[in-house]
């Protein structure tokens, strides 16, 4: 089986121009990106997906693989298929461009249930909740599953609401696995044929209320496996969060 990673990057990112770039530790962002996707063991190939020729002059030069697409994607998913069209993979990997402390070991995670279920679609990650403010923040994507860990659904709101515990939560609500909410880690695996057709599909009502792509995927009934994950991550999506980001480097403490 073949599993090629991708990796989208685009420099004129909203909130934070150029973040592909940022430097890290002596190195840009999108470098520590891809040498910790290579060490991912099921990992085949991996490929940087970029509409800018400063991106993909710093992936060359660094020793990576690049591959230009339209300027015009409205999403990482659109950039991906893009790429996807012209690879003869069976399992396409979607690991995020700011995500500079992804850990290898998350990625085989994720990759791993598509191995043992030919059934699979798309696939992703979860890891516990550990304190109240990422449970009440927009910013942090909730997911509750089934009991096959089957995503039920995603969202920006606390997920699930505690009616009973409303009043009481804190952050040891949490922290001490009194109550276990997960987090959705933004790392998504594909069969190649269902990626290019995801793209192709219309945006939808829950998706749009949302902005979460994945949610598209459940409300046209396919099955997303979420797959649970006891390694944290940071995405970069401010200069706030690259500060962060060069800490934890800093610390080894990721």
């Amino acid at each position: 089986m073949n599993i090629t990673a991708v990796i989208p990057a685009r420099y004129a990112s909203t909130r934070f121009p150029g973040k592909a770039l940022a430097e890290i530790g002596g190195k840009p962002m999108i470098q520590h990106v891809y040498e910790r996707t290579v060490r991912a063991s099921l990992v085949n190939n991996v490929i940087v997906a970029t509409d800018d020729e400063r991106i993909c002059q710093v992936v060359t030069a660094f020793g990576g693989v690049c591959r230009m697409t339209r300027p015009d994607h409205e999403t990482g998913t659109d950039r991906l298929a893009e790429v996807a069209e012209g690879l003869n993979a069976d399992i396409i990997v979607n690991v995020q461009g700011d995500e500079p402390l992804i850990m290898p070991e998350m990625i085989d995670q994720a990759i791993q249930p598509f191995l043992d279920d030919p059934t699979l679609k798309m696939g992703t990650l979860k890891t516990r909740i550990r304190c109240l403010h990422d449970f009440l923040s927009p910013n942090v994507v909730k997911v509750v599953t089934d009991k096959a860990d089957n995503a039920l659904y995603f969202s920006r709101s606390p997920l699930p609401f505690f009616r009973d515990k409303w009043q009481n939560l804190k952050d040891d609500s949490f922290s001490s696995g009194k109550l276990r909410c997960y987090k959705h880690v933004g790392l998504y695996v594909y069969r190649r044929d269902f990626l290019i057709a995801f793209a192709g599909m219309a945006p939808t009502f829950l998706e749009i209320s949302e902005k979460l792509e994945q949610l598209r995927v459940l409300e046209n009934g396919v099955a997303i496996r979420v797959v649970g994950t006891e390694f944290e991550s940071i995405g970069v999506d401010t200069p706030d969060d690259l500060v962060k980001a060069r800490e934890l480097f800093k610390n080894q403490q990721i």
